[in-house]
């Protein structure tokens, strides 16, 4: 019985120096995983050339990198989740590195003047949610391999200098939400596969070079409220599936060659419409009745097409601010407060203005 009593205590000190054991190689281990993250962080600010603010003299050995200005880290592990230096004036480029913060879930770099191009080692951050490089002068093309971020719920690359094709592969990215890539260089069409984008709620292309089709798997987003692809070169007609989009907010493909007339039932169709701006295309056909049943619509650019006959009467649009095209519709404006902006420019309306 004593041997016994003497075997289970040398038992239970052997198991006390491997759990004191493993805990240091725990411990070794996450330092090392945690410098690495340092190290990338350290990779970034050597990239930025000019820093006016000083918004990374914090980035030191004198502190923990966790405790950086625009640094946030997990509570768990201290691994980098986060980076936000947005309205900093920082010059230089995105460095490689950042592919390194595996644990990295928000990149904002909003509104500074960062140069060359997008690094395709951010398709290693399998747990990236959102990137913003919005309002820089980041230059070459959207790296086809984001489509490896499965999590990206948010895209913001409006602002800058790409160009190159829309990548198909980020048809694949079914959890994104919100692709803003406006005024930039972008050329190409809209892939089809972006029909795909399920989850996606807000398109912001405004002001770049892309033509083509609207494909008609466009029809597939379901949640989107806002489709801004004004100032590009499309062409052909909206697939009507669209119209029956009942989400959408904001509608607004003005400065394009998109033709063909609007469904009968749009304003029956389009229910949360607030802006719908059609200006300067091909449309042909009339204004339908049923614009007065989008009562939320504030804002209408529909000038600078081939519209004929009357508009219809806009009194049930208690709202609208901005109104363009015929003569007779005015009279029901009388109680239209909110009004600024009337145009009538560029269309074969006819008639006499009303007194």
């Amino acid at each position: 019985m004593a041997m016994l009593k003497l075997f289970f205590l040398f038992m239970h000190v052997v198991s006390l120096l491997c759990l004191k054991s493993g805990s240091s190689f725990v411990a070794g281990f996450m330092q090392g995983v945690n410098e690495t993250d340092r190290l990338a962080l350290l990779a970034f600010k050597a990239a930025i050339t000019s820093d006016p603010f000083g918004a990374l003299n914090s980035w030191n050995e004198s502190t923990h990198f966790c405790q950086w200005v625009g640094v946030k880290c997990g509570r768990r592990h201290q691994r980098v989740t986060g980076l936000r230096i947005d309205h900093k004036k920082l010059s230089g480029s995105v460095s490689p590195h950042i592919g390194n913060l595996s644990f990295l879930r928000n990149l904002w770099l909003r509104n500074n003047s960062l140069s060359g191009e997008i690094p395709p080692e951010l398709s290693h951050l399998r747990r990236l949610r959102e990137i913003s490089l919005e309002n820089n002068t980041v230059t070459g093309e959207i790296p086809t391999n984001l489509s490896s971020c499965s999590n990206l719920l948010v895209l913001e690359f409006s602002g800058n200098r790409l160009t190159g094709n829309i990548p198909a592969e980020l048809g694949s990215l079914s959890k994104l939400e919100g692709l803003y890539i406006a005024k930039n260089n972008l050329v190409g069409g809209l892939p089809s596969t972006s029909g795909n984008l399920s989850s996606l709620t807000f398109i912001f292309a405004t002001d770049n070079k892309i033509g083509g089709n609207v494909p008609d798997t466009l029809g597939g987003w379901k949640k989107l409220k806002a489709l801004q692809l004004a100032l590009n070169n499309l062409v052909g007609t909206i697939p009507f599936s669209m119209y029956n989009l009942s989400s959408i907010e904001i509608l607004e493909v003005s400065e394009n060659q998109i033709e063909g007339s609007l469904p009968s039932d749009l304003g029956i169709t389009l229910p949360n419409l607030q802006v719908l701006t059609l200006a300067s295309n091909l449309f042909t056909g009339s204004i339908p009745i049923t614009i007065s049943n989008a009562t939320k619509l504030a804002y209408l650019f529909l000038g600078r097409n081939k519209f004929i006959g009357k508009v219809p009467s806009l009194k049930n649009l208690p709202d609208l601010k901005s109104i363009v095209d015929d003569l007779s519709f005015l009279d029901t404006l009388t109680n239209a407060t909110r009004l600024s902006v009337v145009g009538l420019a560029t269309n074969n309306f006819g008639g006499v203005l009303p007194e």
